[in-house]
């Protein structure tokens, strides 16, 4: 039945059913790109079924061979310690289940040019990126990791042609989407934009919405949700993580 591992996509989970919804949307269109391919959706936190219980399903119908991938932008307290800790619990009272766990899903070009699709759809002309600034608001993190990531994440998309990019976010960290947005026009930017750079709706996104229509923003992006590129790279991650795997038997043969 299963003849390549499976993927597990853990989700972070919310009381916002928008969220399950729209990793659910995800997952979807992964499966649509890579018919055969088993991928199976997992939450920490709020929703069903948990990552235990998935993989309790699994390994009762035969799976032995899992990569488990966590649908996160950045290496926070989530990627470092809450998924580790229940797929550890979970290889400890299911013998003989390998899991194999991916990279989290930025940085990546891939991510970038989702960001563009969703500017694109919320009505940023090409034309106008040379005068244009551009919030990337993140949820945050208490993590210097993660924010040095959204930082440079930043740093780089400003070279491909945006009047300035700024990052912000919705909690731990400094600045806000709102404060950004203004600091963006003191600054000269003629357009102010906000890409959420986050993947599915709930409290924290809806923080981002709530900055950027208070700051008078021109345009606010939608979440990354189901985009095409962020399907593309969870199957990345997937074959990134299969190929690590396969490498020391290639190189011993």
């Amino acid at each position: 039945m299963y003849q390549r591992p499976v993927l597990l996509v853990i989700a972070h989970g919310s009381r916002d059913p928008r969220h399950a919804a729209t990793v659910h949307a995800l997952t979807r269109r992964v499966r649509a790109l890579r018919p055969g391919l088993a991928v199976e959706t997992a939450f920490l936190d709020f929703n069903a079924p948990s990552v235990g219980q998935v993989l309790s399903r699994l390994y009762a119908d035969g799976v032995r061979e899992v990569v488990a991938l966590p649908l996160l932008l950045t290496r926070a307290f989530h990627a470092k310690a809450d998924i580790p800790a229940v797929l550890a619990e979970a290889c400890e009272q299911l013998p003989g289940l390998r899991v194999r766990r991916t990279e989290v899903l930025g940085p990546s070009p891939l991510l970038v040019a989702a960001l563009e699709r969703r500017l694109a759809e919320a009505g940023v002309a090409p034309a106008d990126r040379s005068t244009t600034g551009v919030v990337l608001a993140s949820a945050g993190s208490s993590d210097p990791e993660a924010i040095a990531v959204i930082a440079e994440t930043a740093r780089e998309w400003r070279l491909t042609g945006w009047c300035a990019v700024r990052p912000a976010f919705a909690s731990a960290a400094l600045p806000r989407t709102e404060d950004a947005v203004r600091a963006l026009r003191a600054e000269g930017a003629r357009r102010v934009v906000v890409a959420p750079y986050v993947i599915a709706p709930g409290r924290l996104p809806d923080r981002i919405a709530d900055g950027a229509r208070a700051a008078g923003a021109d345009a606010l992006a939608g979440v990354l949700g189901a985009a095409p590129e962020l399907a593309l790279l969870l199957l990345e991650r997937y074959d990134g993580a299969r190929a690590a795997v396969a490498a020391p038997a290639a190189l011993s043969a």
